[in-house]
């Protein structure tokens, strides 16, 4: 499954909200996080109860729309 993801750091909770076409990840993170990936990674392995080994940044690393690949088995 393959998942568009906005980023939003900063936030007062850790979320996802779907919209059309794409999913908002509210994180709790600081804007300057030396690894914002990991923390988002470990959100969403948490959130789809899965190993964070199955789920995948495949572009947006650098960026805070991002597209995710989780393989689910």
């Amino acid at each position: 499954m393959r998942i568009n993801v906005k980023v939003i750091p900063n936030s007062k909770s850790n979320r996802l909200v779907q919209e059309e076409g794409r999913s908002r990840v509210y994180l709790t993170m600081p804007i300057n996080d030396p690894n914002p990936n990991k923390v988002l990674l470990k959100f969403l392995a948490a959130h789809f109860c899965v190993n964070k080994n199955v789920i995948s940044i495949i572009s947006g690393e650098d960026k805070r729309e991002k597209l995710v690949q989780v393989i689910k088995g």
